[in-house]
């Protein structure tokens, strides 16, 4: 017992030396890239052209350029739990999910000719009012429900994964520092509206970029160049990149990352009312499709950089695996460890990084605020308010949404420590909502004969579904009859008294696995990978739809109007239909007032006028 006792107190006096790596200049640092984003959002909010009616709040007026409604996107879809969790999956898993680059090209494809040209046609405030015009109100409120159900479950892990790593790189409590950032956050928010969003993703994003690929560089000539971290990681099996295996029961193959991420992106980023509302933001359409293809470009940029991330700490520790020896309590603390431990001699840099990460969570949590309130106010809060209702009100009541909503999910973030890997739990939660939803507006875009019973039908049956097989495969890999084992990790490499202390874990605290018996075989529908669960979700809910519609069709139907439909479709449907002059019923904003020639697709008259 007493060389036990020597052991854990040597480990501690060691991650204590580690804690005070730290420096104030750090912490000044930290405070600073916090302290200008405050300062964008007063004023934008105060000064300036202030967001005073909702179309400013919500789509910045109209005004804004291309670049940064572009770096907003990237920031977004940067979250803390891509800069953390990719690293880490590929240091645990190797570098199968890396082929998702390959997604975002094709996402662009899809996105461009199927959802952006009817979206910025339409310009509506919320992409749900889509669903309204093209079935019901019903499917409308129905999508508008599993929006924010997704959200408040998918923000509390973005705001979580940034205060893990803080807690790992200073000791500060998560409980202490996640409610002083998120509050930072919710300020600017509130009272800069999309501007400050934009603007304060635009710098935060910039400093991130730059920051990890300072990090990546020091990281790749510590361990003797990029030729080393790729003959370590080729040495170490993690050098997987085209598993063309169809099992879909694979945890990942070229098949289900490819697949699974262009499903994901076609919703997040083709049908998101957090980011369709950027693409709103600049004045044409030839500006927003430039704002994909930018958002693209990064996207590959950026997880291009996070998957190298990790196998540069493969290389790094491919000898001394922190995680297994202790330094670490989590697999997703690990780039947090890393840069403390290659970066240190460089005061500054570790605090430049840490905010790095923190303004990657808060961008999305922004993005998700400024939309969300958008969805509330316009689909449960605008419906029974007078109709001469100011602007200014409206506004305000958007910005008291923001912080309420802003608080609940802040009290969330402490329910989320207790769950999994935040990479694989956050693409299992939003695959719940995201499957059905996006099956929803493939239906409405791509299928004339999809009517509304087919819609209602399509969208419950999904998510039953869906939910039943995450929610069982969830219960097998509690109970440990689904198992997905990381590649090996080495301890080889480390000094004498680490590798006793893994030696004395791994003797007396580890049971030996237990393997499932004949009847504790999951059937195979449960062990599918959780890449394909929303492209799951959304052919349930096209087939559906489509097999329902067909069913109940009949001539009382409504004529699809063709602005409802994407370009190609519109092309070759042949019925001649009146189009209509589309105004948000549910808000004050003006979206027949457009100028033709901005609105001019390309093969595709957005114009509203009788065709």
């Amino acid at each position: 017992m007493d060389s036990e006792a020597d052991l854990n107190s040597t480990f501690t006096a060691n991650a204590s030396q580690a804690l005070l790596l730290f420096s104030w200049v750090d912490y000044a640092l930290f405070s600073l890239m916090f302290g200008l984003s405050g300062i964008i959002g007063i004023y934008y909010g105060c000064f300036g052209n202030k967001q005073a009616t909702t179309k400013d709040y919500l789509h910045g007026g109209k005004t804004m350029k291309t670049f940064p409604v572009a770096m907003s996107l990237m920031a977004s879809n940067l979250s803390g739990i891509s800069l953390l969790g990719i690293p880490s999956e590929m240091y645990m898993f190797g570098t199968q999910y890396s082929v998702c680059i390959l997604a975002a090209a094709l996402m662009v494809i899809v996105i461009n000719y199927i959802y952006l040209p009817v979206f910025y046609t339409l310009q509506l405030n919320s992409t749900y009012e889509y669903l309204k015009i093209r079935f019901s109100n019903k499917i409308r409120m129905i999508a508008s429900v599993l929006f924010v159900i997704s959200t408040f479950l998918y923000i509390p892990i973005v705001i979580y994964v940034p205060a893990l790593a803080f807690n790992q790189v200073t000791g500060v409590d998560l409980y202490i520092i996640t409610p002083i950032v998120s509050f930072i956050c919710i300020f600017y928010t509130t009272l800069g509206g999309l501007k400050a969003v934009v603007w304060t993703d635009t710098l935060q994003f910039s400093v991130t970029l730059l920051t990890l690929g300072f990090v990546l560089i020091m990281g790749a000539i510590s361990v003797g160049g990029f030729a080393t971290v790729w003959e370590r990681a080729e040495a170490g099996e993690r050098l997987q990149f085209f598993n063309l295996n169809p099992d879909p029961t694979l945890r990942a193959s070229f098949w289900s990352v490819v697949i699974g991420h262009v499903a994901s992106w076609m919703l997040f980023v083709g049908c998101n009312p957090t980011t369709v509302q950027r693409f709103m933001a600049v004045p044409t359409m030839k500006k927003a499709r430039r704002s994909l293809i930018l958002l693209s470009a990064g996207i590959i940029v950026t997880k291009a950089i996070c998957c190298f991330s990790g196998l540069i700490m493969y290389a790094k520790y491919h000898d001394c695996d922190p995680f297994t020896t202790g330094r670490i309590k989590r697999a997703d603390q690990i780039l947090a460890y890393y840069v403390l431990d290659v970066a240190s001699q460089i005061p500054g840099i570790s605090g430049l990084f840490v905010a790095g990460v923190f303004s990657t969570a808060l961008s999305t949590l922004s993005t998700f605020l400024n939309s969300l309130a958008g969805i509330i106010y316009t689909d449960f809060i605008g419906p029974f308010m007078p109709a001469d209702t100011s602007e200014l009100k409206s506004s305000n009541i958007m910005k008291a949404t923001v912080v309420i909503t802003g608080f609940m999910c802040v009290c969330l973030v402490f329910i989320v420590e207790k769950l999994g890997s935040v990479l694989e739990l956050s693409i299992r939660l939003s695959a719940v909502t995201s499957g059905p939803l996006l099956g929803l507006f493939t239906l409405g875009m791509i299928f004339p004969s999809a009517n509304e019973k087919g819609a209602t039908w399509g969208g419950i049956v999904s998510f039953l579904i869906l939910g039943w097989i995450i929610l069982k495969n969830q219960l097998h890999m509690l109970s440990g009859t689904i198992k997905h084992p990381p590649l090996s990790l080495n301890v080889s490499g480390c000094d004498s008294q680490l590798n006793a202390t893994y030696v004395w874990t791994t003797t007396t605290t580890m049971a030996p696995p237990v393997s499932p018996t004949e009847d504790d075989e999951p059937f195979w529908l449960f062990k599918i990978s959780f890449y394909y669960y929303t492209f799951i979700g959304a052919v349930i809910a096209i087939v559906v739809g489509l097999l329902v519609s067909r069913i109940t069709r009949s001539d009382d139907d409504p004529d699809v109007d063709p602005n409802l439909l994407c370009p190609f479709v519109q092309k070759y449907l042949q019925k001649s239909t009146k189009t209509i002059e589309y105004t948000s019923v549910d808000t004050t904003i003006d979206t027949v007032d457009m100028n033709e020639k901005e609105n001019k697709v390309e093969g595709f008259d957005c114009s509203f006028n009788e065709r």
